[in-house]
């Protein structure tokens, strides 16, 4: 009986321009592991509701946090043994007595403390790249499913959360290619009733399942309840 009220809707569709889609979010996120640790908070009591910059999902960056610490004061102290060499160098310089052997051998320490103080840079802003993907924030997403609990260990990868934009709503459902241009300039009814939606965007390439048909979409804004079927029109 199911098979053939499907069957009842495609047919009807087709002649009719006559379509149902089911009302999701704008986008639909999944949130993955950046860098691997463990996992010491996941904010399983948000599950099902709206964030407000709220904390999901953290993982230990306590290592990290003293490697940037002990970067920064390295940092330091490259930055002193430069300024002297450079200090070293510019006096050597200016004695002609000098050989030109020792004053490039003066001038190779100089751009070897160069070169370690841009990889020390480097390596301070990687370590706060990693503390900072390590603690994962959502300003107002709803957050949909977290995949992991405390104590996990993760990947980079690994799935953490997923989180939807419910923001608006979004319609998307498939219309022979050669009806097209029919419904470009038509009126688009919902469940029915005439509503002051346009067409959002038309995919122009076939999909691989739906070789005969472009995809459409629609925005709607002020979405009550999501995830129902919705019956679209174009007259």
């Amino acid at each position: 009986m199911k098979i053939i009220w499907i069957y009842l809707i495609l047919i009807s569709s087709i002649f009719a321009n006559e379509y149902y889609a089911k009302l999701e979010p704008i986008e639909s996120y999944e949130v993955k592991a950046a860098v691997a640790g463990k996992i010491i908070y996941s904010n399983s009591k948000i599950e099902g509701l709206k964030a407000n910059n709220s904390t999901i999902i953290e993982i230990d960056s306590q290592v990290n946090k003293v490697e940037l610490e002990q970067s920064k004061n390295k940092l330091k102290y490259i930055d002193e043994m430069l300024q002297i060499e450079k200090n070293n160098y510019d006096r050597l310089n200016q004695v002609s007595s000098k050989s030109a052997f020792e004053k490039d051998t003066q001038k190779l320490k100089v751009i070897n403390l160069e070169s370690s103080k841009a990889d020390m840079i480097i390596n301070i802003e990687t370590l706060k790249d990693t503390i900072n993907n390590k603690k994962l924030v959502e300003k107002s997403n709803y957050i949909f499913n977290i995949a992991v609990k405390d104590g996990d260990y993760v990947n980079p990868g690994t799935l953490l959360y997923e989180a939807k934009d419910l923001s608006k709503g979004k319609l998307e459902f498939f219309v022979p290619i050669a009806q097209i241009d029919e419904i470009k300039n038509k009126d688009i009814y919902l469940d029915g009733k005439k509503s002051d939606i346009k067409i959002s965007k038309i995919y122009d390439v076939a999909d691989a399942t739906n070789i005969s048909a472009y995809k459409v979409e629609l925005i709607i804004d002020d979405v009550k309840i999501f995830s129902r079927l919705v019956k679209i029109e174009f007259k």
